[in-house]
């Protein structure tokens, strides 16, 4: 534990959020009497009741979060004007994504920072705290709606304080070329901190989008994103949906996204998860509708004794439908990784088509695995595969590189790119691409470096 880290006494997290809450409720300047904070009080009160969940829990099993429930962090209620150069941002941004752009500060909103280029008198693209404000029966009748605090208790943290975050309203009908680029960027502060950014996505009847979320810090220091995003993709509308998450070593990421697809929809899910020292990516994705088409992608890196978690589930709740997912992960040193994947095919359900792909590559043989893959099927005409793999590099395929002169690193290095590519392939924005190659080319040094050490 770092000199500015305080631990929070066994079974005191719970006061202590509370207590923040109450400081929370203070600032809000007459807005405590909104639809809003009524379900920010009834979500307070679920997470008071039930409490961070344990490794007793089916869930959790695999995923010890207890570092988060001893640490004593701030809630950064009122963090007034973060001041941060471009020229600080430029090294973390992904300048190469033109378009619109929301940047937010330690889940601030900075208007200084982010670029709104689309501007339509239907299209709704800000944040939630001015819209709030502006138009709060637009925000009530859809915030909360799919991502419901009794889902889970971190989401239900997320909504007690719930306060800011990006809102992507597209009308029906409308086309967006240019991906919509969501940043939350954490900054440095001396004390461990929690953020809870809130997303809220809604793509209505015939329209196409593409929205990159990305999670950054810009220094390597001890703080707590809780985050959730709601993606609602209406009839017809094709949807392609990126999360980046490459936060601090030290940090803690609790993500969860729940997906609602309806009739004729497409959607395309890629997460990309490689920072964090604990960190957990959950997707729920409900088929309401028929002739829906969802396609999940992730890939995770992990090193040292990081903990990266993805659970994913999808309900095929209406008939004539297709679900397709693939997750990767690639763990060295002494890092742990987690999949649970379930597929809910309902009674009404036929003519379901759902695979579920999850594979492994382990490059130490401290790292482990801890792979879950369900299916639950309640229809008899349905067409369900599941998998799930944990290996090694191929030796004979090391030998085959070695003997045309490859250098035994160099043919390690070819072969796990062709392991992730399987998966950064999929990802149609190139940029997004480019730097997830970039990223993976730098731990796969970093992980020769401390081999020689």
């Amino acid at each position: 534990m770092h000199k500015n880290e305080q631990a929070a006494p066994a079974g005191d997290y719970r006061k202590f959020f509370l207590t923040d809450f109450e400081l929370f409720e203070k600032n809000l300047n007459g807005n405590s009497k909104s639809p809003i904070h009524s379900m920010r009080r009834s979500a307070m009160e679920y997470f008071s009741e039930l409490g961070f969940p344990t490794t007793h829990d089916e869930e959790w099993r695999f995923t010890n979060i207890t570092p988060i429930a001893r640490m004593k962090f701030t809630q950064l209620i009122n963090p007034g004007k973060v001041n941060v150069s471009n020229e600080k941002l430029n090294k973390v941004f992904l300048n190469s994504i033109s378009g619109t752009s929301l940047v937010f500060l330690n889940g601030r909103y900075s208007e200084q920072h982010s670029n709104i280029s689309i501007h339509s008198e239907q299209l709704k693209i800000g944040n939630l705290s001015d819209l709030l404000k502006s138009e709060p029966d637009l925000i009530e009748q859809s915030l909360g709606k799919y991502a419901s605090f009794k889902q889970s208790t971190f989401t239900a943290l997320n909504t007690g304080f719930v306060d800011d975050g990006a809102v992507v309203l597209i009308p029906a009908n409308t086309v967006i070329n240019d991906p919509i680029y969501v940043v939350y960027i954490s900054t440095e502060i001396d004390s461990p901190f929690a953020i809870h950014p809130r997303t809220l996505i809604i793509v209505g009847e015939n329209s196409r989008v593409s929205v990159v979320e990305h999670y950054i810090s810009l220094a390597e220091n001890t703080y707590f994103t809780n985050a959730v995003t709601e993606l609602v993709v209406a009839d017809k509308a094709v949807v392609s949906h990126t999360k980046l998450q490459t936060e601090s070593s030290k940090s803690y990421h609790i993500g969860s996204t729940y997906i609602h697809q309806q009739s004729g929809s497409n959607l395309t899910s890629n997460t990309i998860m490689i920072g964090g020292a604990v960190a957990r990516n959950s997707i729920f994705v409900t088929l309401d509708g028929e002739y829906i088409e969802s396609s999940l992608n992730g890939l995770s890196l992990a090193t040292g004794e990081q903990l990266i978690d993805n659970h994913t589930a999808i309900d095929h709740a209406k008939p004539n439908c297709a679900s397709h997912e693939l997750y990767k992960a690639i763990l060295d040193g002494k890092s742990k990784g987690v999949f649970n994947g379930k597929i809910f095919v309902r009674q009404d359900a036929q003519k379901t088509d759902a695979k579920q792909t999850n594979k492994t590559l382990l490059l130490s043989d401290n790292a482990t695995m801890n792979a879950k893959p369900q299916l639950e099927i309640f229809a008899d005409d349905v067409k369900c595969t599941h998998g799930a793999t944990i290996g090694y590099l191929d030796a004979d395929a090391i030998f085959y590189l070695r003997s045309r002169g490859i250098e035994e690193s160099i043919a390690r290095d070819i072969l796990t790119y062709a392991f992730a590519n399987d998966v950064i392939n999929r990802i149609s924005i190139e940029p997004i691409r480019e730097f997830t190659n970039r990223i993976l080319y730098t731990r796969l040094k970093q992980g020769r470096l401390l081999e020689n050490i």
